[in-house]
């Protein structure tokens, strides 16, 4: 991965600061992006070099074609993007408020499509460059297989960039970039801090929640160099919560 530039949304939460971590000391120049400029600031300084940080709200689409611009016109020679960031505004279907459903798919789907979107020149640019390849991560989520009661926006949300993945996959799999997608179960973060995790506890095989670098190792993969004959995949980390 030495070489290797990658953008990384929601590089504030803990999934997030974990691919950050990882991939940076494998070598890869990380581009950390999301709104709490403090938290970020603090990661760039812990890491030190081959580090830069890319501030933008991913529920407002002025923001996002900001960065690209900025991204363009830097000439930054990105070849990996992990669509990390996202948010969730958990209520029964019944109850859910209009500006909250409009918020969860913009931040979860729209935002990942607009950013794979305005990024492609840059990523199709380092196919041709010294790293000869692109890759394209999104995070989805166990319930987007599943389903789950009080989330019908975040599931909403979540499948459909399963389907965009596979959508990308089919169009630019001749252009030497790759996009597949992650589906984390419960994993321990502050997301899920207000969730009854031993509740959940008790229906995972492993018995126990996955750690943020589960999920970074696993992106890991899908970024090297030699992963190039995956393409469309979800790969599930859940301690078979969810097998499919």
């Amino acid at each position: 991965m030495l070489g290797a530039h990658a953008l990384i949304t929601g590089a504030t939460g803990g999934i997030g600061q974990a691919i950050a971590r990882v991939f940076h000391a494998h070598g890869a120049h990380v581009h950390l992006s999301g709104r709490r400029t403090d938290i970020l600031q603090n990661l760039k300084d812990e890491l030190g070099q081959r580090c830069d940080i890319w501030p933008m709200d991913l529920s407002d689409r002025d923001s996002i074609h900001s960065v690209i611009e900025k991204i363009q016109q830097q000439k930054i020679p990105l070849n990996i993007l992990i669509n990390n960031g996202g948010t969730n505004k958990n209520s029964l279907a019944l109850r859910i408020k209009d500006c909250d459903w409009d918020e969860v798919i913009q931040t979860n789907l729209t935002a990942p499509f607009l950013l794979c979107r305005g990024l492609f020149p840059v990523l199709k640019e380092a196919t041709l460059g010294d790293q000869g390849y692109a890759r394209i991560i999104n995070i989805s989520s166990v319930v987007a297989f599943s389903g789950n009661a009080g989330q019908a926006n975040y599931v909403s949300a979540k499948s459909g960039l399963t389907g965009l993945t596979k959508a990308l996959a089919l169009e630019w799999a001749s252009r030497s970039i790759t996009v597949n997608a992650i589906a984390p179960g419960f994993i321990e973060t502050p997301m899920t801090a207000d969730l009854d995790l031993q509740q959940w506890v008790r229906k995972i095989p492993t018995k126990r929640v996955g750690t943020p670098e589960e999920i970074a190792f696993a992106a890991l993969f899908l970024a090297d160099a030699r992963a190039g004959y995956v393409t469309g995949q979800t790969i599930h980390v859940n301690g078979g919560l969810c097998m499919v």
